[in-house]
């Protein structure tokens, strides 16, 4: 039982509230620098209130980006990011399922032998294979293109591992019930399955779309024309000026106009993350 005692609560909320300013600084920082002109953060001394030139800054990285750094507009970058972000959270999620229902459901020889294969491959994410796989990219035809971006990463040993488990919380009676109605192994993966894994499902997606959207180095490897840059790869391009200083306004402008989706996909998803995450009752 925790003890009901004013002070504890007070330094309690103190606490939260000095974590809280410690990580909104830097996005603080960010978004005044969004608002200013050129020099304003060249001068030695940072600004911490906003400036007068945000509408400039964001409408003209909006409508034609940073053409020194040969990046296109925003937009078309985010929506790049979009599409990477989304085909990797559906594909990790619908091969996931499946392949955890499998493991689960169906007896095969060396059932046991094929999930631990699937999840000793939590040792090999995308940096350690990222030569090999980019050989195999590169031979395929894939680089620059959506496919390039999204199929490498798709495969998913941690959602595997976590649907199995979700899985194996379901009573055994429910499957002899399902059965004796009838019903065959995909309409009781379509009907029973499913709605029951909604939230672990929903936590998921905003997980793996978190990641899908703040990839980086896979990106920045495999996309050499403009048309396929990600916003986060986009970032790193304009912070890298060939003539000159980097237009730190403008940068700045970039990133947290990327923060937008992320922020509003948990804003809108968080009761389905928070009940998914905890939530161990079925």
């Amino acid at each position: 039982m925790i003890e009901n005692r004013p002070g504890l609560h007070l330094a309690a909320h103190l606490l939260l509230i000095f974590g809280v300013c410690v990580v909104a600084l830097p996005v603080w920082v960010a978004f005044v620098a969004s608002t200013h002109g050129p020099t304003a953060f060249m001068s030695g001394t940072i600004p911490m209130w906003p400036g007068p030139h945000l509408v400039e800054n964001y409408s003209r990285m909006l409508d034609s980006g940073l053409s020194t750094s040969g990046t296109p507009a925003v937009g078309h970058m985010m929506l790049n990011s979009l599409i990477m972000a989304m085909c990797i959270a559906v594909g990790k999620i619908v091969i996931s399922v499946t392949s955890a229902f499998a493991i689960v459901y169906f007896r095969f020889p060396f059932r046991g032998l094929a999930f631990w294969c699937i999840f000793v491959t939590l040792m090999l994410p995308v940096e350690v294979r990222i030569v090999p796989t980019f050989q195999v990219v590169a031979d395929l035809g894939m680089l620059n293109s959506y496919a390039g971006l999204t199929i490498p990463l798709i495969a998913s040993a941690t959602a595997t591992f976590l649907f199995r488990q979700v899985f194996l919380t379901i009573p055994d009676e429910l499957t002899e019930a399902a059965r004796i109605d009838g019903a065959g192994p995909m309409k009781f993966f379509r009907d029973i399955l499913l709605p029951l894994s909604r939230t672990n499902i929903a936590a998921l997606f905003v997980i793996l779309f978190i990641y899908g959207w703040n990839q980086y180095l896979w990106p920045l490897l495999i996309t050499t024309s403009a048309d396929y840059y990600t916003i986060v790869a986009g970032i790193r391009r304009m912070a890298d000026a060939v003539d000159g200083l980097p237009q730190w306004h403008l940068v700045m402008a970039t990133a947290m106009l990327a923060m937008i989706p992320p922020v509003l996909v948990v804003i809108f998803m968080q009761r389905l993350f928070v009940k998914g995450l905890v939530e161990t009752e079925k």
